[in-house]
């Protein structure tokens, strides 16, 4: 009899624990009761260097107008920071396509300023929290030399914005080849350098924050790369992705004026937009049939990439309790990072789109 019983109880397991529902909910329990609360809000954007050359810089005016009016007190975007670009240097059979793909090259910057990526990450930490009020132009051009070295490009630029234009040369650490580097960043396509940068100068920051992590991208270099590449591939030949891309293309139509950026992300923060994300690519990647569940390994990946990425926001904002905080990250992060970071108690995830109107 006992061993009857043990073998129905074996046989119910798996059943319980799909319909098990852990009794902790950390997103039940907010706090503090006193005390100004953690505020994010999260900016799904399209990643502006795939825009199509229609796409006018100058047009992003009115979204940085209301993003500026919501008073974001730090700011953080998807690219990694200089100290994580360091440490995939390090791990070149895990990396070796993800350092030349996302970490940028701090040869130079080291050259001009005598500090490698360790030794500049601990300068500029230590230049910020003795930072006076007013800086001279030369603390903001150590500054952001200091930031080039360590890795932390969109940074560098803040600095570099907040000098007066006259002051926007040669000295303190920038040499000729730093300053050509700090202004092709001024006219590069990209959304932590177009969007958050100039949105930190403007409002007076100092720096923004790099919260994107891609230690998750072993799983990839461990993957047979063709099959892998066309299972995924063929998971995303459905439905949901042919309805995604018609309605990436209405809401992109017109990328030249201020209007026209404003649609595009009205549509992409959309909270009918996530499901159509999840159904055109994870959801669809999950049940991906190839024996070697690439789909499964894809999903894998995504999710910890961007439980990791939450997890840096979060220990952003637990330098300074009580902030406001911006994110800019792609449209596809953007549901997943309002879930997990809906979970933390001292986070208060905000509503994007009434930011937008």
């Amino acid at each position: 009899m006992h061993r009857i019983l043990f073998a129905l109880l074996l046989l119910a397991a798996p059943a319980a624990a799909q319909t098990y529902r852990p009794p902790f909910d950390p997103s039940a329990l907010k706090g503090p009761r006193t005390g100004p609360a953690n505020e994010v809000a999260v900016l799904g954007s399209a990643h502006l260097s795939q825009l199509p050359d229609r796409f006018r810089p100058e047009a992003l005016g009115p979204l940085l107008d209301r993003l500026a009016a919501w008073k974001p007190q730090a700011i953080a975007i998807e690219s990694l920071s200089g100290a994580q670009c360091d440490e995939l240097r390090r791990y070149p059979y895990r990396y070796a396509d993800t350092v030349p793909s996302y970490c940028p090259d701090t040869g130079p910057a080291r050259a001009a300023t005598g500090l490698d990526v360790p030794a500049a990450t601990a300068a500029f930490e230590k230049m910020l929290a003795e930072w006076p009020a007013a800086p001279a132009p030369a603390q903001r051009r150590r500054l952001s030399a200091t930031f080039l070295a360590a890795g932390e490009p969109a940074s560098a630029l803040v600095q570099w914005l907040r000098l007066p234009p006259a002051e926007r040369r040669a000295g303190d650490g920038l040499d000729a080849k730093l300053i050509e580097r700090l202004r092709k960043l001024e006219t590069h396509h990209d959304e932590s350098l177009m969007i958050a940068a100039r949105l930190a100068a403007r409002l007076g920051l100092e720096r923004i924050y790099a919260m994107d992590d891609h230690t998750a991208d072993r799983m990839m270099a461990k993957a047979d790369e063709a099959p892998y590449g066309a299972a995924i591939q063929k998971a995303w030949d459905n439905p949901a992705g042919a309805r995604r891309r018609v309605l990436d293309e209405a809401a992109q139509r017109d990328l030249s004026t201020g209007p026209g950026i404003l649609t595009m992300y009205r549509a992409f923060n959309a909270p009918d937009m996530a499901p159509i994300i999840y159904a055109s690519d994870f959801g669809a990647a999950l049940e991906e049939p190839s024996p070697r569940r690439y789909g499964r390994q894809y999903v894998a990946y995504w999710e910890t990439r961007n439980l990791r990425m939450a997890a840096n926001i979060r220990d952003m904002l637990g330098e300074r309790p009580g902030q406001r905080a911006l994110v800019v990250v792609g449209a596809s992060h953007k549901p997943y990072l309002d879930a997990y970071l809906h979970q933390m108690h001292d986070v208060r995830v905000v509503d994007v789109m009434p930011l937008l109107r």
